[in-house]
């Protein structure tokens, strides 16, 4: 039986026959395995499913030119999951372990890492499973670690168009955990997206707790001109982008000044009389917005287009993701 067509399936809505998965249980983490990708057996007094003992990380393994694969920024992925798991209190697996899980899977789907502009999405999480409805208070002292792969396609192969975002006076999550890359964080987003979609037709909703901006519910925002970079300085606040954190090394590279700071709501809608606006993220790498919305006033980013450093830089990253131009930051495993 034929599988269906990446091109044409909705982002991460397909996956490969197989996935990673190790246990933790007695204080050690089990021996990972490779087994059919398929329902797992849970507890229903499962730590995950009562107190969202729960992270996970996104990001993508490409074929490489002339065959083979090659994962993007795996270890810096990996340590972002393993602080999430720190700040959650979760079992942290071992650095080596996780590496091994994700190039063990790669390598035996390799078959099914789609040629560019697709990619085969990689999917860990990592979730409390101690059967226990009374440990509110407590640790998951057993859980599950499992990597995903879904062969995806360009997210913009039906063309990319400009976004219009909702700035809302609002945080996304609580503080000390907007650096953690947690299942609550996006579904806390999820409503005032919804709702602004339904007042005003947008694609994304843009933080701004105090007047200062800060994220949207699923990606980075960045402000640009030529040669130059603004985006808001990291704190715990807002998820560290590998997406962004990328753009900004390469931004440096090809001699732009970048700016990490605070960024006030006014600030942004004078920028965008005549710059750029951005949201960065694993799924689309780098996508421009047209329209800011605040405080129900439509306010035109530029000319309302994608501009051009907003696709100089995304097409400057994604020829690095694919492994056609020299990897100068050792961002590339190879598998």
């Amino acid at each position: 039986m034929s599988k269906p067509d990446p091109r044409t399936a909705p982002f991460g809505s397909l996956f490969t026959d197989f996935m990673a998965v190790a246990g933790f249980s007695n204080g050690q983490w089990s021996s990972p395995v490779l087994q059919a990708t398929g329902p797992l057996s849970l507890h229903p007094a499962a730590h995950v499913l009562h107190y969202s003992s729960s992270c996970f990380e996104g990001f993508k393994a490409y074929r490489s030119p002339g065959g083979g694969a090659h994962v993007f920024r795996l270890d810096r992925h990996i340590e972002r999951l393993r602080h999430s798991a720190r700040l959650l209190v979760l079992p942290e697996p071992d650095a080596a372990l996780l590496r091994e899980m994700v190039l063990s899977l790669v390598d035996r789907v390799r078959a099914e890492v789609p040629e560019a502009p697709g990619a085969l999405y990689l999917r860990p999480i990592l979730f409390g499973t101690t059967p226990n409805v009374g440990a509110a208070a407590h640790p998951a002292t057993e859980a599950t670690l499992l990597v995903l792969a879904s062969p995806v396609w360009d997210y913009f192969a039906g063309g990319a168009k400009p976004l219009r975002i909702q700035m809302e006076p609002a945080s996304r999550t609580a503080p000390h955990l907007g650096v953690v890359k947690m299942g609550g964080n996006y579904a806390a987003a999820l409503g005032p997206t919804l709702a602004a979609r339904a007042q005003h037709k947008v694609d994304q909703v843009l933080f701004c707790p105090n007047g200062e901006v800060q994220e949207t519910g699923a990606a980075n925002f960045l402000l640009f001109r030529r040669n130059h970079v603004l985006t808001r300085s990291l704190d715990s606040t807002f998820l560290h982008g590998v997406t962004r954190d990328s753009l900004l090394t390469l931004a440096r590279d090809m001699g732009y000044q970048v700016e990490e700071r605070i960024v006030t709501v006014d600030e942004t809608l004078e920028w965008v009389k005549s710059g750029e606006a951005a949201l960065s993220g694993t799924a689309a790498v780098l996508s421009g917005v047209g329209t800011l919305i605040w405080q129900d006033q439509h306010h035109h980013v530029g000319d309302g287009q994608i501009g051009p450093v907003t696709q100089e830089l995304r097409a400057a990253l994604v020829a690095v993701q694919r492994g056609v131009v020299a990897d100068k930051f050792g961002w590339l495993t190879r598998v």
